[in-house]
């Protein structure tokens, strides 16, 4: 009776669950994302191997965030962990110009395992989002360090999710 209390009390008040993985290049700022998203505060991190989970509870949506690991050697078993995931956050150093093209690579590696993915076509500037005509997609300026931008993507990803578009 608990658990179908719980349930139709979830759908009348608009909680939902939602799994999240968090992907990019190593040294990214993935896991420092995560941990100020989660407490608020920055915290001294070390490189990720394998995934941290950890779940966020904003703006009535309990997120099930997946930081996995950006290594070389890692990125190959990141599509292990696309079945049952509502959204990707897409990590870009944006000072680490030496590596962007990588990020992009590794990008494009992404949406060609999804079904239904954009081509290179579809695809322009850097990392050529612009384009994405089939997909919703938002850039957030942020800095994980400050706090800045973070809250704001978060909004934009739970109204997504919220109409519908998740």
């Amino acid at each position: 009776m608990g658990i179908v209390f719980t349930k139709l009390f979830s759908s009348l008040f608009g909680n939902k669950e939602a799994r999240i993985l968090v992907l990019g290049l190593d040294n990214a700022g993935k896991t420092t994302i995560l941990y100020r998203l989660q407490m608020g505060e920055v915290v001294s991190t070390i490189p990720t191997i394998g995934f941290n989970v950890e779940t966020v509870q904003y703006n009535n949506i309990k997120f099930q965030v997946w930081d996995l690991g950006g290594q070389t050697s890692i990125r190959p078993y990141w599509r292990c962990y696309f079945p049952n995931t509502q959204a990707i956050i897409y990590v870009v150093d944006s000072s680490d110009v030496d590596r962007l093209v990588i990020a992009k690579e590794e990008f494009h590696a992404i949406l060609e395992d999804l079904p239904g993915a954009l081509d290179d076509a579809a695809v322009t500037e850097a990392l050529e989002l612009h384009k994405i005509k089939n997909r919703q997609w938002a850039i957030f300026k942020t800095s994980a360090i400050k706090g800045e931008g973070l809250f704001e993507g978060l909004d934009w990803l739970s109204n997504t999710l919220k109409s519908g578009g998740g």
